[in-house]
C-alpha cells in the first residue's frame, strides 16, 4: 500500500517502490481477479464511458496547442523574412497571431475542463466501487467463524479490509484516468508527427527500442537488489519491533549490546542493498534522457534541412520538436501504471479471498425465540473436533440447573474454553445437540443467543472511551443511574470516585491508565448491567493481588446470585461450592460431581487439588 503511494508520487519515475526496476506483488489468477474487479465497475459503466470522451477530448485538445503554435511562429518568422527582404507592405500580421493565440488559449481551457470532468466522474465511480467493497467486507466479517479469526491475525485481517481496498480506491480514481489519457496521448502525438513529417516520424519510432532495451536491462539488473531490500527492510523492521515491544526483557538480561550489533548488521545489508538499487535503477533516467536527446538531435538536423529545402515550415518543426519532448513521457507513465495496475489486481485477489472465506452456518429462518429466559442448559450427546478427523470433545452429556454453578476444571489443553465456544455457538459441533431451556441453540439466532449470555474473563477488553460508557456497554440505552448502581454492585465505584474524572475518566487505548484489578471490576460491573440469565466466568483472578482478589471475588458472587454459572476455574480453592464441577482432560469429562464427591472418589480432581494445596502450603512456609 505505502509503496504505491510511493510509486505515485514520484510520477513515472523510477524509484524504489513503483515504477521499472521495483519488484511488484503479482496476482496468482491476474485475468480472473481483473474480470471480478471490471465487475464491480459494470454499473457505472455509463459514467466510465463519460470518463473515456472526456479524457479523449481533454488529451486532443492539448495535442493539438503545439500545432496551432507552430502556425504562429511559422506566420511571425514569414512577417520577419518578408520585412527583411524589403518587401512593401511586409510585417508581422498581429490580428493573425491574437487570433491564434485566442483559439490557444480556448483549446487548453477546454482541455482543463475536460480533464476536470473526468477526474470529478472518475472520483464518484472509485469511491462508490470501493464503497461496495468495504461493505461487503464489514458484513463477512460479521458472518466469519471464530476458527478464521483463530488462524489469521488481526493486523492481516485489517491490511485486506483497509490498506488493499484503499490501494484499489487510489487506482481506480488516478491511475486508470491516467492509462486512458497516455494511451491517447501516444496515438495523438503519432498522428500530429505523421501529419507534419512521416520521415522524422520514423527516426523517432525507431529510437523507441532502444530506450525499451535499455529501460529492461536495468530493471532486470537492479531487480535483485530491490528483492533484498524488500526482505532485508522486514528483517529490520520485526527486528525493531520485537526490541521496543520486549525491551524491559532485553534491560533485565543484559543484551543491549547484542540487540545492537544485530540491528547495525541488518541495517547494514538494507544499506548496501538500498544503495545499489537506488543507483542502477536511478541510472535508467539518465540513460533514456540520453537515447531523447539522440533522437532530438537527429530530428533537429533532419527537420532544420527540410526547413531549407521548403518540404516543412519553421513552425512545423518546432512544433514537432515539443511533441518529440512529450513523447517518452507517456510512455514512462504508461510503464510505470502497468506495475500499479499488477499491484493493484494482487490487492483486488487478495480481498475477493477475504470475502471468499468460508462462512458460519446462517440462522434460521424461523428461529426460534425465548421470551422468559430462565438458564436451563444440557449437552446431549455432543460431539466435536477442530478437524473431522480428530474429536477433541466425545459423547458428551450435562445437565444444569436454572441457578447451578458449573465449575469447569482440568490441565491446559483439557477443552475447558472450547466448551464456553461450543455453548456460545462460536463453533459448529459435529454432531448431539446444546440446549438452552430446552431449544436447540441452532434454532436461535446468534444475537439472541448471545444476549442470554455475560462474560468475565481472564482478559479484560476495554475501548477507549470514559468508564461510565465502558460499563454502559453492557446494556443499550442504559441510564446513568443504573451505570452507578452496577458499579457499586461489583465494587467498583470507590475507586472510580477517587479518580479526578469519576465516571468521565477517559481509558487509554489499552485502559493502561487504570491498574488490572480496577479494569476487572469495570467488566463485571458491566456483566452486571447486562443481567443475563447465564453467565460465563473465566478466573479473573488470576493475574491481580491477594487483596483485589477479595473484591474481585465479593463482586463475581453477587454477579452470580441466581443466574446459571460456568466458571472455567484454574484456582481449585475458589470453587468448592460450585452445584457441579466438571473435570475435563484430553477434551473429555472424565469425572463429574460436587467437590467433596470428588474428593472421596480419590481420582484426577483429588489429585489436582491435592498438588494445588501441597503448592499453596510450600509458597506460605517459604514466605
Amino acid at each position: 500500500m505505502s509503496n504505491q503511494k510511493s510509486a505515485r508520487s514520484q510520477g513515472p519515475g523510477f524509484g524504489p517502490h513503483g515504477g521499472m526496476g521495483a519488484p511488484v506483488q503479482k496476482a496468482k489468477d491476474f485475468k480472473g481477479t481483473l474480470k471480478r474487479l471490471i465487475r464491480y465497475l459494470a454499473p457505472y459503466r455509463f459514467n466510465l464511458l463519460a470518463v473515456f470522451i472526456a479524457s479523449i477530448l481533454s488529451t486532443v485538445f492539448s495535442i493539438l496547442g503545439p500545432k496551432i503554435l507552430g502556425m504562429a511562429t511559422t506566420k511571425i518568422f514569414e512577417g520577419l523574412m518578408e520585412k527583411f527582404n524589403n518587401i512593401p507592405g511586409a510585417g508581422i500580421d498581429f490580428d493573425y497571431l491574437f487570433r491564434i493565440l485566442g483559439l490557444l488559449a480556448g483549446l487548453y481551457l477546454f482541455s482543463s475542463l475536460f480533464a476536470w470532468i473526468q477526474q470529478y466522474i472518475m472520483a464518484s465511480v472509485a469511491q462508490k466501487t470501493v464503497y461496495s467493497l468495504r461493505e461487503e467486507a464489514e458484513e463477512k466479517i460479521h458472518k466469519l467463524p471464530l476458527k478464521y479469526f483463530d488462524g489469521t491475525t488481526t493486523g492481516e485481517t485489517l491490511s485486506r479490509v483497509v490498506n488493499d481496498v484503499d490501494n484499489i480506491s487510489t487506482t481506480l480514481q488516478q491511475s486508470l484516468t491516467q492509462i486512458i489519457t497516455s494511451v491517447v496521448t501516444i496515438i495523438g502525438i503519432i498522428m500530429m508527427m505523421i501529419t507534419i513529417s512521416p520521415v522524422m516520424t520514423l527516426i523517432l519510432l525507431c529510437t523507441l527500442p532502444l530506450s525499451a532495451v535499455v529501460a529492461v536491462l536495468v530493471a532486470k539488473k537492479s531487480q535483485p537488489y530491490f528483492v533484498g531490500q524488500q526482505k532485508t527492510l522486514g528483517q529490520l523492521s520485526g527486528h525493531v519491533e520485537e526490541i521496543y515491544t520486549g525491551h524491559e526483557v532485553v534491560k533485565a538480561f543484559g543484551h543491549e549490546k547484542k540487540a545492537l550489533e544485530k540491528f547495525t548488521a541488518v541495517n547494514e545489508e538494507l544499506y548496501q542493498f538500498g544503495w545499489k538499487a537506488q543507483f542502477i535503477s536511478g541510472v535508467i533516467m539518465p540513460l533514456m534522457t540520453f537515447v531523447g536527446n539522440l533522437a532530438y538531435v537527429l530530428i533537429s538536423i533532419v527537420g532544420g534541412v527540410f526547413v531549407t529545402k521548403g518540404f516543412i515550415t519553421i513552425g512545423d518543426i518546432q512544433a514537432f520538436i515539443q511533441y518529440s519532448r512529450q513523447f517518452s513521457h507517456p510512455i514512462a507513465q504508461t510503464a510505470n501504471i502497468a506495475n500499479i495496475i499488477q499491484s493493484t489486481v494482487a490487492s483486488a485477489e487478495r480481498v475477493f479471498e477475504f470475502l471468499d472465506e468460508e462462512e458460519q452456518v446462517p440462522d434460521e429462518q424461523e428461529a426460534q425465540v425465548i421470551h422468559y429466559p430462565k438458564g436451563r442448559v444440557s449437552f446431549e450427546h455432543v460431539d466435536f473436533g477442530y478437524t473431522e478427523d480428530q474429536l477433541l470433545i466425545e459423547d458428551m452429556n450435562l445437565e444444569v440447573q436454572p441457578g447451578q454453578t458449573v465449575a469447569i476444571v482440568g490441565p491446559t489443553g483439557a477443552g475447558k474454553t472450547t466448551l464456553v465456544n461450543l455453548l456460545m455457538r462460536f463453533y459448529e459441533i459435529n454432531s448431539g445437540t446444546i440446549q438452552i431451556d430446552g431449544v436447540d441453540i441452532t434454532k436461535l439466532k446468534r444475537s439472541d443467543l448471545h444476549s442470554l449470555f455475560g462474560m468475565v474473563l481472564q482478559d479484560t477488553w476495554l475501548f477507549h472511551g470514559s468508564i461510565a460508557n465502558n460499563i454502559a456497554y453492557g446494556r443499550e440505552g442504559a441510564a446513568e443511574e443504573e451505570v452507578i448502581q452496577a458499579a457499586l454492585a461489583a465494587n467498583a465505584d470507590h475507586f472510580i470516585r477517587t479518580l479526578p474524572e469519576g465516571y468521565a475518566t477517559i481509558l487509554n487505548e489499552d485502559a493502561t491508565n487504570i491498574s488490572q484489578g480496577q479494569k476487572q471490576l469495570l467488566t463485571i460491573a458491566r456483566a452486571i448491567l447486562a443481567d443475563p440469565p447465564i453467565l460465563i466466568l473465566d478466573e479473573a483472578t488470576s493475574s491481580v493481588d491477594t487483596r483485589t482478589e477479595v473484591h474481585i471475588q465479593k463482586a463475581m458472587n453477587h454477579l452470580m446470585e441466581g443466574r446459571t454459572s460456568f466458571v472455567i476455574a484454574h484456582r481449585l480453592s475458589t470453587i468448592k461450592d460450585a452445584d457441579v464441577i466438571l473435570v475435563m482432560n484430553e477434551g473429555k469429562v472424565i469425572e463429574q460431581g460436587n467437590h467433596e464427591e470428588l474428593l472421596a472418589q480419590n481420582g484426577f480432581y483429588a489429585e489436582l487439588y491435592h498438588s494445588q494445596f501441597s503448592g499453596q502450603k510450600m509458597d506460605e512456609s517459604i514466605g
